[in-house]
């Protein structure tokens, strides 16, 4: 059997065995943390230990921790309540500004309040590394901050690594009293992430993207901001996210972030080596390879996003997968949709060399090994998927 070298830990990472732990130590106990009942009052026990945790990495008060679903309902929640919340309070707030290389749960969550709830949207624009422009924002936001309802824009990106100019945007906008969401799932265990000092009112993490497990997350949300429920029901969760609390889940997250927080720095320095080693590799076997995001300590340490001219994304990581090696075209959520990446075409990327990219993104159980095995084969498979394309075209040039 091929052994399989993941380096695809942007899409999810492995769970650590300490949450696996903290899960399984759970999962036979009886309790619904609703419940006033010794066995429910067990449960919420559990919920609120793992909420004072969550906050602690974060740097947040455990009653701005709401626990949600997951990264995708965070984001739902912040973006959808932020609106109609501030759209209820005053009409004329109607602008909703976005970078334009947000995450597609923020992204379409917006296009939907567009489309469906009076929104206007506004996409922020970045620069050639995918960085926003801090001016572009300070002159959308100044330009009528009473029609602005919030602003969205993620800590980092989840395709290219670039981080974001968060604190700078939120200091513009808390001048007209705005509210700034940021989406920090990636940045959480490999960047320092503090919620008390960035500025922002509301910030999204996720379990499975630090360890944890899959359906669970929260929406770190300041107590004086207001959002309008999106789910309705029980008033859980300070009645902004109602419906039964999953508690072995949010102790395997808690479990989780604590360690990863606890062991950012080191994580941090061993993954910058890692990706100069990988980007050394691939440029050696492919020196015509671009390198596209930010560059140094403005980029994700774990990440390294490439364009290959001359293939197709799909073609190489299907060649790589053949070959045991597992990385992705981009966004785990947009896997299989023939579009090019929006993130390089808001990056002023044509779409072939937005087509023809790959992520290779390195977590906690990366290794040299992994690096090395991906240097070996990346020369012949781009040479494949180059023949393959010119065989699709009818040996044309691309």
């Amino acid at each position: 059997m091929t052994s399989h070298i993941y380096l695809d830990h942007a899409a999810t990472t492995p769970m650590r065995p300490e949450a696996v732990a903290a899960m399984v130590a759970h999962l036979d106990k009886l309790g619904n943390a609703s419940s006033l009942h010794a066995s429910g009052r067990a449960a919420r026990r559990v919920v609120e230990e793992s909420r004072e945790t969550v906050a602690q990495a974060l740097g947040a008060r455990p009653s701005e921790v709401v626990f949600t679903g997951g990264g995708t309902e965070a984001d739902n929640l912040a973006v959808k309540g932020l609106f109609w919340a501030r759209h209820t309070a005053d009409a004329r707030r109607t602008r909703v500004l976005v970078s334009a290389v947000e995450h597609h749960a923020v992204l379409d969550a917006a296009q939907w309040l567009a489309k469906e709830a009076g929104a206007s949207l506004e996409l922020l624009p970045v620069d050639r590394d995918g960085r926003v422009l801090v001016e572009a924002a300070r002159d959308s936001i100044a330009r009528s901050p009473e029609t602005v309802a919030f602003v969205s824009v993620m800590w980092v990106n989840n395709e290219v690594g670039t981080i974001q100019p968060v604190a700078s945007i939120a200091s513009i906008a808390a001048e007209y009293g705005i509210p700034v969401h940021t989406d920090a799932v990636q940045a959480v265990g490999q960047l320092p992430v503090d919620f008390s000092t960035a500025g922002v009112d509301a910030l999204t993490v996720t379990g499975h993207k630090v360890g944890g497990p899959f359906g669970v997350g929260a929406l770190v949300l300041r107590r004086e901001t207001s959002v309008t429920p999106v789910l309705h029901g029980g008033g859980q969760e300070r009645d902004v996210r109602s419906g039964t609390l999953d508690v072995p889940a949010m102790a395997g997250f808690a479990a989780a972030i604590e360690l990863a927080v606890r062991e950012q720095a080191q994580l941090a320095a061993s993954l910058s080596e890692l990706s100069s080693e990988l980007v050394r590799q691939v440029l050696a076997a492919v020196p015509e390879a671009e390198l596209n995001g930010s560059v140094g300590v403005d980029r994700l340490p774990g990440n390294v996003h490439f364009s290959f001219p001359g293939c197709e994304g799909d073609s190489l990581l299907l060649l790589l997968d053949a070959r045991g090696i597992e990385c992705s075209t981009g966004s785990a959520c947009s896997a299989g949709v023939a579009e090019p990446s929006h993130v390089l075409i808001a990056m002023g990327r044509d779409e072939e060399r937005a087509r023809g990219s790959l992520r290779f993104s390195l977590g906690h159980t990366s290794t040299q090994a992994d690096v090395d095995a991906l240097g070996r084969v990346i020369g012949p498979v781009v040479e494949r998927a180059r023949k393959a394309g010119l065989v699709n075209l009818g040996g044309g040039s691309r």
